[in-house]
């Protein structure tokens, strides 16, 4: 054998290669990466407002209930007193008394408002012994931090409407 020929078997000889290793590159995790980074991007405005918009929903339904348990207790005549609704920028109190500020704190129901909410409109509602009727009529209105208002009516019936 020449030495020409030689060196043309050596070029055509395969060089075998190493085995290719399972896994992922560099680049192939950056580009994951960042297509998760920019879905969260786009994601979490989303569900900020659908979180303030359930806890407008959460805050208005738990004030409907707390009127109408307050009814409910007042025509019950429960404890021989009237009972009523105080709803404040940080929580709503369901209390037992002719007003909140002559309440028995003992009976006291309270729920969290959300920090999102501020409340407007009446304040207080308080229910007549034995008729059920509230002292106090009109509107509690709830605005969000992004500008969405609930309003819930108290008619002379007491009927809650929202």
């Amino acid at each position: 054998m020449s030495w020409k020929s030689n060196c043309k078997n050596r070029r055509q000889q395969k060089v075998p290669r190493s085995p290719s290793r399972p896994g992922f590159t560099l680049l192939e995790m950056l580009l994951v990466v960042a297509a998760i980074s920019i879905l969260a991007a786009m994601s979490i405005p989303v569900y900020q407002t659908f979180q303030v918009k359930n806890d407008l929903d959460v805050a208005e339904n738990t004030i409907a209930q707390s009127l109408r348990r307050a009814q409910t207790l007042s025509l019950a005549v429960d404890g021989d007193t009237t009972w009523g609704v105080k709803v404040q920028s940080a929580e709503i109190v369901l209390f037992k008394g002719a007003s909140y500020g002559a309440r028995d704190s003992s009976f006291d129901e309270t729920f969290d408002m959300p920090t999102t909410i501020t409340p407007s409109g009446l304040g207080e509602v308080v229910f007549g012994k034995f008729s059920g009727d509230p002292q106090q009529t009109g509107t509690i209105t709830l605005t969000t931090s992004t500008s969405e208002v609930q309003t819930l009516t108290i008619n002379a019936k007491g009927v809650v409407d929202y």
